[in-house]
């Protein structure tokens, strides 16, 4: 078994080969692979299946101890049609810094765990069998690269879990024209019925246009030609119908890209975007200019059998509809850059998500953390960019002291500055929780489980008063819209007393039910509030407050979360009715 759906699902194109499956493999503990020249053998000890990081039991591994280093090898060849084109090698993510060779000549190197990286192979192919080889280097103890929620000490304990250790994406083939479509940037403007595209290409060439075709269920609602200068083309595209992207409503338009030379056609992409705006008011989110509370849940994207790496497309599907059935309308996307067939499915949906990078582990009490995260932190704001499911971005999470050192604040308002230049379209939140330096939303972590004690922080701010912060010493309210980014985490696996929650637990389900009812209700009926997230949408290892155990089953009946979830959806789809 091994992940064979097209891994970039917003930018199609027809000439590609999967190169998943059985390779060799093996741990290189005393990183010395390089010294040893492991790039030039000819086999190596072990075999993986790819894209699974070895620390799973769907990689044919299953080793968890630390790996300092690890090494891959495949042979492959190049299909004949592919002969006159050049030839693209990517991988959709590999923890953490990468080297790559092509029959025994190094290729490239990428640093970063979570993001996606290609490089041309074309001049170092030759006819019949190539080679490939992959070595990963990977310490999350060092306080130099993001971790996640990959836990730093041999066992898993409290909310950090099993570690991922290099490749956990597709690695593909992709054959391209001397001159291709590189990269697509969508921004939608439904008041004026278009879309503002913006095409990279790769190679300049004189005579080069770019046809662009909407479609809407099949039926073509535009099209338009952009002249190439240099390698950029930009221009509105618009649409003779307009259809919104609505959480629950996910709209969508197809997209056909055509690259011309000479006004023939060199290159074909296929594509989607979704007519949507995120804006701030009246200290709320609203979608398409309307209010939307966002019902959000917790999602760790962890996997029992894959650890980071979900076994199959259809597994991360079932997670949206899995959520979606509990009444939630979105998640935050925690501590990890989920894969891009993700975000696929949450368009396809009409579920929301907020972009974070998995910043856990990565000592930001000087500038050599920007340095380590800021790289990384862009390839993903462009990656997902265009998924009209991406309501905001969340570059870090709990931004703890580190041994008593605070937090360089310049880290986070530089990140905050750098994402709002690439991204003007959503709002950022600086760092989810703590501790708050810029933001355009001001959030909270509360896992308080007195329904009592947890409805009095916010009864003042709810009736008109000051709001509730958490740390007022380090952080300040300034008038933001208000979400309750994390809350609840309540501990419920009856006769497990190793597990790992928050607070005391529940005696009955009875107990937890009211509890989760109290506590959902106190931010759903607060109107000060525009947002929460229910910590989790399922257990994950030791961590046992998920409502789906971590195999995915439910623990209470769906209906019954769903109803309290549900409530403010229905007020607020009654007041859209009357305005």
């Amino acid at each position: 078994m091994y992940r064979q759906e097209y891994p970039r699902p917003q930018f199609v194109r027809d000439d590609w080969k999967n190169l998943n499956g059985k390779w060799e493999f093996e741990i290189d503990h005393g990183n010395s692979g390089k010294d040893r020249k492991l790039y030039e053998a000819s086999s190596l000890a072990d075999q993986i299946n790819v894209p699974f990081c070895p620390e799973s039991e769907l990689s044919g591994i299953g080793y968890k101890d630390f790996m300092a280093a690890v090494w891959y090898r495949r042979e492959f060849d190049i299909p004949e049609n592919w002969k006159d084109k050049r030839i693209l090698l990517h991988f959709g993510a590999v923890d953490y810094e990468t080297t790559v060779w092509i029959n025994g000549k190094e290729v490239g190197k990428h640093r970063g765990g979570y993001t996606p990286f290609s490089f041309e192979i074309t001049d170092l192919l030759k006819n019949g069998n190539n080679v490939l080889t992959v070595n990963a280097v990977d310490d999350n103890r060092s306080g130099l690269q993001p971790r996640g929620k990959q836990s730093a000490g041999y066992y898993s304990a409290g909310c950090d879990y099993t570690r991922t250790t290099g490749i956990w994406q597709t690695v593909w083939l992709e054959a391209v024209p001397k001159s291709y479509i590189k990269k697509a940037k969508y921004i939608s403007n439904p008041k004026d019925s278009s879309v503002n595209i913006e095409l990279e290409v790769d190679r300049k060439s004189e005579n080069l246009q770019v046809e662009l075709t909407a479609l809407y269920k099949g039926t073509e609602v535009g099209n338009r030609t952009l002249s190439v200068n240099g390698n950029l083309a930009q221009g509105d595209l618009i649409v003779s119908e307009v259809h919104l992207w609505e959480p629950g409503k996910p709209e969508l338009y197809d997209l056909e890209i055509t690259l011309l030379y000479n006004g023939q056609p060199i290159d074909h992409v296929s594509s989607y975007f979704g007519m949507r705006t995120v804006s701030l008011r009246d200290k709320a989110i609203y979608i398409n200019e309307k209010p939307v509370f966002q019902r959000l849940v917790l999602d760790q994207g962890f996997y029992p059998d894959g650890i980071y790496t979900a076994p199959s497309d259809e597994a991360l599907k079932r997670d949206i509809e899995l959520s979606m059935e509990l009444g939630f309308n979105g998640a935050r996307l925690h501590e990890k850059v989920f894969e891009p067939r993700f975000l696929y499915w949450a368009d396809q949906m009409g579920y929301l998500v907020w972009g974070e990078h998995a910043n856990w582990g990565l000592n930001i009490t000087n500038a050599e953390g920007l340095s380590r995260f800021l790289p990384e932190w862009i390839e993903a704001v462009d990656r997902d960019f265009n998924s009209p499911a991406l309501v905001g971005w969340c570059p870090f999470n709990e931004t703890w002291d580190l041994n008593g050192t605070k937090q360089d604040d310049e880290v986070l308002r530089i990140t905050y500055e750098v994402t709002k230049a690439l991204d003007k379209t959503r709002p950022v939140i600086d760092t989810s929780g703590n501790f708050h330096v810029v933001t355009d939303i001001f959030d909270i972590h509360d896992y308080e489980q007195d329904v009592e004690k947890f409805a009095e922080k916010f009864r003042a701010m709810g009736e008109g008063g000051e709001a509730y912060v958490t740390f007022p010493h380090r952080q300040r309210y300034e008038g933001q819209p208000y979400f309750v980014s994390e809350y609840g985490g309540i501990w419920w696996q009856p006769g497990n007393d190793e597990g790992w929650g928050y607070g005391n637990r529940p005696k009955s389900e009875e107990e937890f039910l009211e509890r989760y009812k109290g506590l959902t209700e106190t931010l759903l009926k607060n109107k000060a509030i525009c947002a929460f997230c229910y910590t989790q949408l399922y257990d994950v290892e030791q961590e046992v407050n998920g409502l789906y155990t971590y195999e995915r089953k439910a623990k209470f009946d769906p209906a019954i979360i769903r109803a309290i979830n549900s409530q403010r959806a229905a007020i607020e789809e009654e007041v859209t009715i009357k305005n």
